[in-house]
């Protein structure tokens, strides 16, 4: 019998088509901000993204809302940060359902628990759990904010373990980031690369599992 272990996906670039760590797979919520919000997407990401946003609210020191109140300006944008906001969280959110799909199959089967672990800011956590739906596939949502740390730092994986505890089984871990799943072999657990929804039906365990069913 296959032994139970817990799985972890990241959620850019793995469970949401969007921002990927190679920049030809990426879908950019950001591709029509300048005809839309009168914001120039490269001088967005220079300011905002590569400064506060990565420095300080994916993790959990600074709130997003604040952070862009404060950087919206200096880049010619007059309007509510809400607005923005409202328009970044329905744009980045292209759910992959090909891999959400085998996510239930392998919850109905009882591997294990299955989480999400990720580089995210609080609201957009909130969003991806609540409002679409993640709660339904997922265990729980282990991301930066949260846990006060950037994956792939080891001290994401510390807290992590201060919730689930101690596994007998090495937990297998899916991301799009090659740094990332260095990290996690590094910590002592079992990073795949994912590329593909092959990535993760092909990977010796997943595949015991379906075939067992």
């Amino acid at each position: 019998m296959t032994p139970r272990r817990a799985l972890f996906f990241d959620v850019d670039g793995v469970v949401v088509h969007g921002y990927h760590t190679r920049p030809e797979k990426r879908r950019r919520w950001d591709e029509h901000i300048l005809r839309d919000l009168e914001i120039e997407p490269d001088a967005f990401t220079q300011v905002f993204i590569e400064g506060p946003f990565v420095n300080e609210v994916l993790t959990g020191h600074r709130s997003l809302v604040a952070a862009l109140n404060e950087t919206l300006p200096q880049l010619g944008f007059r309007g509510s940060p809400m607005k923005l906001l409202d328009y970044w969280l329905l744009r980045d959110s292209q759910l992959n359902y090909q891999l959400l799909d085998l996510i239930r199959e392998l919850r109905l089967i009882g591997g294990g628990p299955i989480y999400l672990a990720t580089n995210q800011e609080h609201l957009r956590a909130f969003h991806l759990w609540s409002s679409l739906g993640l709660k339904a596939y997922f265990d729980d949502i282990f991301y930066s904010a949260r846990l006060g740390v950037l994956k792939p730092q080891t001290g994401f994986f510390n807290r992590i373990l201060e919730v689930i505890g101690a596994q007998s089984e090495s937990p297998l871990f899916f991301d799009d980031s090659e740094a990332v799943v260095s990290g996690v072999a590094a910590f002592g657990w079992e990073g795949v690369l994912y590329e593909s929804l092959e990535s993760c039906t092909e990977h010796p365990w997943v595949a015991g599992l379906l075939n067992a069913s």
